[in-house]
């Protein structure tokens, strides 16, 4: 299972056959077909830098704005995001809960896991089609400045969904057991057939429909390990296709304007920085001079681990490179040092939440793009909720360790010191750089994420020399696949949140939200539990889409500052994520540590307990979020 099958908690297609040579050519055509698509999403994460970057040399230095570069940068976008849910799901690294499916037997699994490709293929099949009316639509639309159909970037939905139901069959054509494969195909249609059935009654019971979709159907999808973003597609499919009398088409176009958000092309970009720096050993210079300052006091490394969070958060923007460039690094001198591998990975789980708002976290520009919150204000307001809980997450740590024994460890002397502040300054300098070119106006938080990718080049060549060519592309790949899978989460979260919003849901939800008791304060704690709750079972990012535009207009009609909200909802959520017994990150962390998930259990109750009351700090003082905003 490669690191990305880890991170996400996906598991591979189900075991294979010795393959008849029919199956074995379409074995081998779609791993042409699959190279062929790894190569085209790479080319558009490449051309799309490149783009971008020039957009800025010529706006800033040259005073020469590229007046294309939004519409080019548009259409690449769209078909980066839906070649690069291809890629996840070919690799079987679309986001899931296997919570649950874990816990079932070897059988059962298997069985679960076929059902999974079956119902992720029903959906795509129901879609395909209006995907490609969609497209056909939007023929008629041109760009402003070049004066090309919009049918160019319409046309990569159809193209996308057509290809991941073409990997879905070959995966099930794959399959060892065909009357497991035959028992998953019945008992999806079968469901599918009841549902249709079962359609007039749908239409009498009004807002119930809710409950039966958006509460029944996710929920079971998503526990029986269906990809989450499949699994919110077919309850937004069925809930419009049975209860309503709008064309599926409409889907099709929320899938499209969740997805295309130009804000979001940022996420491919800091996942590939955050790969990039940890190739180039960025991130390894900066944890060598924390160890130097810290590493003769007791707990040391830990207070390293939760600064080097800190710092490299500030870079790369993805929990999942943060941890896979710190932990390594410590892990084997914390061990040497006695700490047991639970407290590890507890304490690496931790900092995963505590630096879930610390920009240019992901999360953030998420946020940014689905309530229309200043990108800007996010990056500036979420240093300070990620120092509380760091220091919060210090305490816990001085407290377990006030008792190591450090005889046999030797102070740095000064000298070494500066000698690897020197070597970790152009590291260190990187986080402040992003944050002020933004800030200042040089670049957009779309654009930035170039600016950190130039830097990091010339770092990596000039200064560490070290960049190893041969990783380029399947750095490349990865995040072509885990960008993918993160954005069409977001294009499905957002048909079903238009679809909450058409039904009165939203209003529904205010009118309950404003009249709780304890007023602000009191909304502030639903949403903190909520949020915990939504962060563990749906992860961050879906949980984020799907509720953001309902709750955040009903936190301005009572009074919370939206930036002030927004750290508070990010850092419950991010509590959740990486909380065990259903957290994927805690599991993310356990498989970068290679450390099995019962040994952190009991030490990770300690760590949540800081980050919980770091978190009620935040919330219960608005000027942590809000006082640096001018």
């Amino acid at each position: 299972m490669n690191t990305v099958d880890k991170i996400l908690g996906a598991a591979g297609p189900p075991q294979v056959s010795k393959a008849s040579p029919p199956v074995e050519t379409l074995r081998k055509a779609g791993k042409v077909l699959g190279w062929a698509v790894e190569r085209i999403a790479a080319l558009l994460i490449v051309v799309e830098i490149c783009v971008l970057f020039s957009g800025v040399i010529a706006r800033y230095v040259l005073h020469r704005p590229l007046i294309w570069t939004d519409e080019v940068t548009s259409i690449l976008f769209l078909w980066l995001a839906s070649l690069g849910a291809v890629v996840a799901f070919r690799r079987g690294e679309h986001m899931r809960m296997t919570a649950v499916v874990s816990m079932a037997s070897p059988r059962v699994r298997a069985f679960l896991e076929v059902v999974a490709i079956v119902a992720a293929l029903a959906f795509l099949l129901f879609v395909v089609e209006p995907s490609f009316e969609y497209a056909a639509e939007e023929a008629f639309i041109t760009t402003p400045a070049l004066e090309l159909s919009n049918a160019w970037r319409a046309s990569a939905l159809p193209t996308g969904l057509a290809l991941m139901a073409v990997f879905a069959v070959l995966r099930l054509i794959e399959v060892a057991d065909w009357r497991l494969v035959g028992t998953a195909v019945l008992l999806v249609a079968g469901m599918a057939l009841g549902f249709f059935l079962m359609a007039p009654w749908f239409q009498t019971i009004g807002n119930l429909n809710l409950l039966v979709f958006f509460v029944g159907v996710t929920a079971v999808t998503v526990f029986a390990g269906v990809p989450i973003a499949f699994a919110f597609g077919l309850a937004t499919y069925g809930f419009l296709a049975l209860t309503t009398s709008l064309p599926v088409i409409v889907l099709i176009g929320r899938m499209d304007e969740g997805m295309s958000h130009l804000i979001l092309l940022s996420v491919p970009l800091f996942v590939f920085l955050g790969l990039l720096i940890e190739m180039t050993g960025m991130a390894r210079a900066m944890v060598a001079f924390l160890a130097s300052l810290l590493g003769h006091v007791r707990g040391g490394l830990s207070y390293v681990l939760v600064g080097a969070m800190y710092l490299v958060s500030g870079i790369s923007g993805s929990k999942a490179a943060d941890m896979a460039a710190v932990a390594p690094v410590l892990f084997p001198e914390m061990k040497d040092r006695g700490a047991k591998p639970g407290d590890l990975v507890a304490l690496l789980s931790a900092t995963g939440a505590q630096t879930e708002t610390i920009p240019p976290s992901i999360v953030l520009i998420t946020v940014g793009s689905v309530t229309g919150v200043s990108i800007s204000a996010l990056f500036t307001g979420g240093l300070l909720p990620g120092l509380v809980l760091a220091v919060t997450l210090c305490a816990v740590v001085w407290y377990r360790y006030r008792n190591e024994d450090l005889s046999h460890v030797r102070r740095a002397t000064r000298s070494e010191i500066l000698r690897s502040l020197a070597v970790a300054l152009p590291a260190i300098a990187l986080p402040f750089v992003i944050r002020a070119a933004v800030v200042e106006g040089v670049a957009t938080a779309t654009e930035v994420s170039t600016l950190g990718i130039a830097y990091s080049l010339v770092v990596g060549l000039l200064i560490y020399r070290r960049f190893d060519w041969r990783r380029l592309m399947p750095m490349l790949v990865e995040t072509a696949a885990l960008s993918g899978a993160i954005l069409l989460i977001i294009g499905t979260a957002t048909g079903m949140a238009w679809s909450l919003t058409q039904s009165g849901f939203s209003n529904t939800l205010a009118a309950a939200m404003t009249s709780l008791p304890g007023g602000t304060a009191g909304f502030l704690a639903v949403s903190i539990v909520a949020f915990v709750i939504l962060g563990s079972v749906l992860e961050g990012i879906p949980a984020i889409v799907l509720f953001g535009p309902l709750l955040f207009p009903i936190a301005h009609q009572v009074g919370v500052h939206e930036v002030h909200y927004a750290m508070v909802v990010i850092l419950a959520m991010g509590i959740g994520l990486f909380a065990p017994p259903f957290g994927v990150g805690y599991y993310a962390a356990c498989a970068i540590g290679r450390v099995n998930p019962d040994e952190g259990m009991k030490p990770i109750l300690g760590y949540m307990g800081g980050l919980a009351v770091g978190l009620i700090i935040v919330a219960a003082i608005p000027w942590i979020s809000t006082g640096f905003l001018g």
